[in-house]
C-alpha cells in the first residue's frame, strides 16, 4: 500500500529513482540529478499508477510515494522538559 499525501502539502525526497518523469501533458524522462535527496516540493496532484505530481524548484515531476516523505511533524500532546524546568528556580 502506498503512502497518501495531501494536495498542497510539502514532501521531501528520501531516495532517487533511476530516472524522473516530468509532470507535463506529454511526460519526458529526465536523469535523476534534476532533483536531489532532501529537496522539498509541493504536492500538485495524484496520478495513475501510484505517482504524485510534485513541484520542485527545477520543475514539476512525477514520483512514486516510495521516493518521498511528508515534511509534516506530529505535534506532541505534552512537553515534559518544559514542565521540569518550571519546577526549578533560576
Amino acid at each position: 500500500m502506498s503512502q497518501e499525501f495531501t494536495i498542497g502539502s510539502t514532501v521531501r525526497v528520501v531516495a532517487l529513482p533511476p530516472y524522473v518523469k516530468t509532470a507535463d501533458p506529454m511526460p519526458m524522462l529526465r536523469p535523476p540529478d534534476v532533483i536531489s535527496i532532501g529537496e522539498e516540493g509541493i504536492v500538485l496532484d495524484r496520478r495513475p499508477g501510484g505517482y504524485w505530481g510534485i513541484r520542485f524548484t527545477k520543475g514539476a515531476f512525477l514520483l512514486d510515494s516510495q521516493y518521498i516523505e511528508s515534511t509534516d511533524t506530529p505535534i506532541e500532546s505534552h512537553v515534559e522538559p518544559k514542565q521540569e524546568l518550571g519546577n526549578q528556580e533560576l
